[in-house]
């Protein structure tokens, strides 16, 4: 009998890509927005309960680092209290919880990339409240799993990689923070790490129990690090060598030219926001690596997939 799997924040950009891989492990049940609203615990245990899961997969998060700066209660809610109710639930019917989390809990005052067990320092209202969660669900006693993940884009959502083709139709130069380092990870490159750990928990004679001594805080992110600069430089240097009628490029872009590729670097003290970001966060993912030998791809590769599939799957349609 195939396990059930709850997922929760199903729409977002990571749980997007979950949906899509998740069905080949198990009967996969995934609530709308509106059917489990996190701000209310009370939609929280009913789903949970009503489907008694095996497998609880939270990829849902408030990351709209500045605006947590003014709306706290709501960061708060979505991403410590709602985590707390969801470990409880866990940890009542003995289900296995994976549950993301972020760089940012760091302040970035390193100049080598933060292990597990590194003593996290949030900056901002976001990180804080990602590492309450984090906390909470390592309080519950629940099963669980929770992997940290940083720089995240995908070919639908908000996020750097569109914005950035959005601007580059709009002006003749971008002006790119240059001194924040980091490693920008694919959506997809992590919901394919996450179904492989699952599967290869599900294939152990003792299951989910394993995870009473494996289980615990991963790093997953992409190998290498680089600035937003470089990474928006590579972004337009990708998108220039492929067609731009990429039904994600179109979409981004609106159907717009480009007017330049020209990319100036800046400080942080030239960009300000209204949240402080860390000036270095990248995470090893040794932990991740020795202990089921996953590892995801370069950073660079991981951008160039996206136009290479694409571009691929255009072909295929035209």
């Amino acid at each position: 009998m195939k396990p059930r799997i709850l997922l929760i924040g199903g729409n977002g950009q990571v749980g997007t890509d979950l949906a899509s891989l998740l069905p080949s492990l198990g009967e996969l049940f995934s609530p709308s927005r509106q059917e489990l609203d996190l701000t209310r615990p009370g939609d929280i245990r009913r789903s949970i309960r009503e489907v008694r899961p095996q497998w609880i997969i939270n990829a849902a998060a408030y990351t709209a680092v500045d605006q947590a700066e003014r709306d706290e209660a709501t960061a708060r809610a979505v991403n410590e209290e709602a985590p707390a109710v969801i470990a409880e639930e866990a940890k009542k019917i003995g289900a296995a919880l994976v549950h993301y989390s972020t760089d940012y809990v760091f302040d970035g005052s390193q100049k080598s990339p933060y292990e597990e067990t590194d003593a996290p320092n949030p900056i901002n209202v976001y990180g804080k409240t990602k590492l309450d969660g984090e906390r909470a669900t390592q309080a519950s006693g629940a099963l669980h799993l929770i992997f940290r993940t940083e720089w995240v884009y995908a070919t639908q959502g908000r996020n750097f990689l569109l914005t950035i083709l959005r601007l580059a139709t709009q002006k003749q130069e971008l002006r790119i923070v240059a001194d924040q380092i980091g490693s920008p990870t694919t959506s997809r490159e992590i919901a394919v790490a996450t179904v492989k750990v699952i599967s290869q928990l599900m294939d152990k004679e003792e299951g989910v129990r394993s995870l009473a001594t494996i289980g615990g805080i991963y790093n997953m992110t992409a190998e290498g690090e680089t600035s937003w600069y470089e990474f928006a430089k590579a972004i337009l240097e990708e998108v220039s060598a492929t067609a731009q009628s990429i039904p994600w490029v179109k979409a981004a872009t609106k159907g717009m030219p480009f007017l330049s590729g020209r990319v100036l670097s800046i400080t942080t003290a030239e960009y300000p926001t209204t949240a402080r970001r860390p000036a270095y966060s990248v995470l090893s993912t040794r932990r991740l690596r020795d202990r089921f030998g996953i590892s995801l791809p370069p950073w660079r590769e991981q951008l160039r997939s996206l136009f290479i599939l694409d571009t691929f799957e255009d072909s295929q349609n035209s």
